[in-house]
Protein backbone atom coordinates (compact mmCIF):
# COMPACT_ATOMS: atom_id res chain seq x y z
CA UNK A 1 0.00 0.00 0.00
CA UNK A 2 1.52 3.43 -0.98
CA UNK A 3 -0.03 7.09 -1.41
CA UNK A 4 1.33 10.48 -3.27
CA UNK A 5 0.85 13.35 -1.01
CA UNK A 6 1.21 16.84 -1.63
CA UNK A 7 2.20 19.13 1.13
CA UNK A 8 4.60 22.27 1.14
CA UNK A 9 4.51 22.54 -2.90
CA UNK A 10 5.52 19.01 -3.31
CA UNK A 11 4.77 15.76 -4.12
CA UNK A 12 6.01 12.73 -2.31
CA UNK A 13 5.09 8.89 -2.56
CA UNK A 14 5.28 7.46 0.80
CA UNK A 15 3.96 4.01 2.58
CA UNK A 16 3.61 2.53 6.09
CA UNK A 17 7.17 3.00 7.69
CA UNK A 18 8.92 5.73 5.56
CA UNK A 19 10.87 8.29 7.02
CA UNK A 20 10.44 11.51 4.75
CA UNK A 21 12.12 14.98 5.23
CA UNK A 22 9.12 17.82 4.19
CA UNK A 23 9.33 21.88 4.45
CA UNK A 24 8.94 23.22 8.09
CA UNK A 25 5.57 22.24 9.50
CA UNK A 26 4.84 24.32 12.69
CA UNK A 27 4.67 21.21 15.08
CA UNK A 28 6.46 19.66 17.59
CA UNK A 29 8.27 16.72 18.01
CA UNK A 30 6.22 13.59 19.29
CA UNK A 31 2.98 15.34 17.44
CA UNK A 32 0.84 13.41 14.74
CA UNK A 33 0.44 15.06 11.56
CA UNK A 34 -2.34 14.08 8.61
CA UNK A 35 -1.86 14.95 5.51
CA UNK A 36 -5.68 15.12 3.99
CA UNK A 37 -4.57 16.18 0.37
CA UNK A 38 -3.75 12.65 -1.17
CA UNK A 39 -3.09 12.15 -4.87
CA UNK A 40 -2.82 8.84 -5.70
CA UNK A 41 -3.73 6.03 -3.50
CA UNK A 42 -2.42 2.14 -4.39
CA UNK A 43 -4.43 -0.77 -2.36
CA UNK A 44 -4.96 -4.14 -2.91
CA UNK A 45 -3.21 -3.80 -6.18
CA UNK A 46 -6.34 -1.31 -6.97
CA UNK A 47 -5.17 2.28 -8.14
CA UNK A 48 -7.15 5.50 -7.37
CA UNK A 49 -6.14 8.24 -8.90
CA UNK A 50 -7.99 11.68 -7.53
CA UNK A 51 -9.24 14.59 -8.99
CA UNK A 52 -6.70 16.35 -7.78
CA UNK A 53 -7.30 14.87 -4.44
CA UNK A 54 -9.17 11.83 -3.45
CA UNK A 55 -11.77 12.46 -0.41
CA UNK A 56 -12.08 10.74 2.26
CA UNK A 57 -8.27 9.47 2.45
CA UNK A 58 -5.76 10.75 5.06
CA UNK A 59 -2.28 9.94 5.76
CA UNK A 60 -0.96 10.07 9.51
CA UNK A 61 2.56 10.67 10.53
CA UNK A 62 4.66 11.71 13.23
CA UNK A 63 6.82 14.09 14.00
CA UNK A 64 10.19 13.23 14.50
CA UNK A 65 12.49 15.88 14.63
CA UNK A 66 12.68 19.58 13.27
CA UNK A 67 16.04 20.50 11.75
CA UNK A 68 18.37 22.80 9.34
CA UNK A 69 19.55 20.98 5.75
CA UNK A 70 23.17 21.24 5.14
CA UNK A 71 24.60 24.76 4.22
CA UNK A 72 24.17 25.68 0.42
CA UNK A 73 26.56 28.98 -1.31
CA UNK A 74 24.85 31.54 -3.11
CA UNK A 75 27.65 33.80 -5.23
CA UNK A 76 26.71 36.48 -7.37
CA UNK A 77 29.48 37.77 -9.74
CA UNK A 78 29.74 40.58 -12.67
CA UNK A 79 32.56 40.82 -14.30
CA UNK A 80 34.72 44.21 -14.42
CA UNK A 81 31.58 45.98 -12.41
CA UNK A 82 33.48 45.11 -8.96
CA UNK A 83 30.34 43.50 -7.95
CA UNK A 84 30.03 40.32 -5.36
CA UNK A 85 28.09 38.70 -3.42
CA UNK A 86 28.34 35.71 -1.42
CA UNK A 87 25.38 34.60 0.55
CA UNK A 88 24.27 31.00 2.83
CA UNK A 89 21.35 29.41 2.98
CA UNK A 90 19.99 26.52 5.38
CA UNK A 91 16.67 24.97 4.41
CA UNK A 92 14.41 23.97 7.54
CA UNK A 93 12.67 21.08 7.03
CA UNK A 94 10.74 18.50 9.34
CA UNK A 95 11.15 14.62 9.50
CA UNK A 96 8.23 12.57 9.66
CA UNK A 97 7.93 9.01 10.19
CA UNK A 98 4.45 7.63 8.55
CA UNK A 99 2.57 5.57 10.60
CA UNK A 100 -0.18 4.63 8.44
CA UNK A 101 -2.94 5.28 5.73
CA UNK A 102 -6.33 5.73 6.08
CA UNK A 103 -8.96 4.72 3.60
CA UNK A 104 -12.43 4.76 3.59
Amino acid sequence: MFAVIRTGGKQYLVSPGDKIKIEKLNKKEGEEVNFEDVLLLEKNNKVEIGTPGIKGVKVIGKVLEQGKGRKIIVFKYKPKKHYKKKQGHRQLYTEVKILKIESR
